[in-house]
């Protein structure tokens, strides 16, 4: 597993070099900007909060007084508005500046704003990896890397899973086809681990999972899960 700075010349869209003959490029996708801005920044939470305060500001300066002032509540509406503003400008610049892409062989997540970071996630260090989708229609892919493939939380926030800091988990947050995105994943994982035995669980929950298990008494579970 690689990690590679900056991708202003790069030599192939959302790759830092030119794929090798024998490696094809199987999906490519992006967060969806206003998704990533409600899950990631939590930009309706804050919207709501502020619109609050500003009712209980305002409520609050209409009992002091008959005459009372506009001024504090227009200093207040402003901030929030830059607040909020900047958040939304942040999202949409994360989205704009992050492609992820899956190989047969491997899965690159380009992320960054201000310091980018290319980084290349082989699917033989991939452990696992957990659906998330939402009634909005986006998607999270997370995946889990083999222990000693440790990437720190700050290096990949905000493409990692929530409230997973001791082994973050590089995830492909907000996408918009998160079920065909995870079929392909699944498929090339098959493909690049073909000692791997697969064992399908007798039920039709919407939280069922397939289970991917080595014949090893040692192995490692794995699973792609749908929640």
């Amino acid at each position: 597993m690689r990690a590679t700075h900056e991708h202003e010349f790069e030599a192939e869209l959302g790759l830092p070099e030119r794929l090798p003959a024998d490696e094809q490029i199987l999906w490519q996708g992006a967060p969806h900007w206003k998704s990533l801005g409600v899950q990631v920044f939590h930009l309706r939470s804050l919207g709501i909060y502020f619109a609050l305060m500003l009712l209980l500001q305002a409520s609050y300066l209409s009992g002091q007084s008959a005459e009372w002032s506009f001024k504090p509540l227009i200093i207040s509406g402003y901030m929030v508005a830059m607040t909020l503003g900047s958040l939304c400008a942040w999202a949409w610049w994360s989205a704009k500046t992050t492609l992820y892409t899956i190989t047969n062989k491997r899965v690159v997540m380009r992320i960054g704003v201000v310091y980018s970071l290319t980084f290349n996630l082989p699917l033989k260090k991939i452990v696992s990896a957990h659906e998330l989708h939402r009634s909005q229609g986006t998607s999270d892919l997370s995946l889990t890397l083999q222990r000693e493939d440790r990437i720190g939380w700050l290096h990949l926030w905000p493409h990692s899973r929530p409230w997973v800091i001791n082994q973050p988990e590089p995830t492909l947050r907000c996408i918009a086809d998160g079920a065909s995105c995870a079929e392909i994943l699944k498929s090339a994982w098959l493909e690049s681990n073909k000692d791997i035995e697969v064992s399908v669980p007798n039920n039709n929950n919407n939280n069922a999972s397939t289970r991917l298990s080595e014949p090893s008494s040692t192995a490692v579970n794995r699973l792609i899960a749908a929640t």
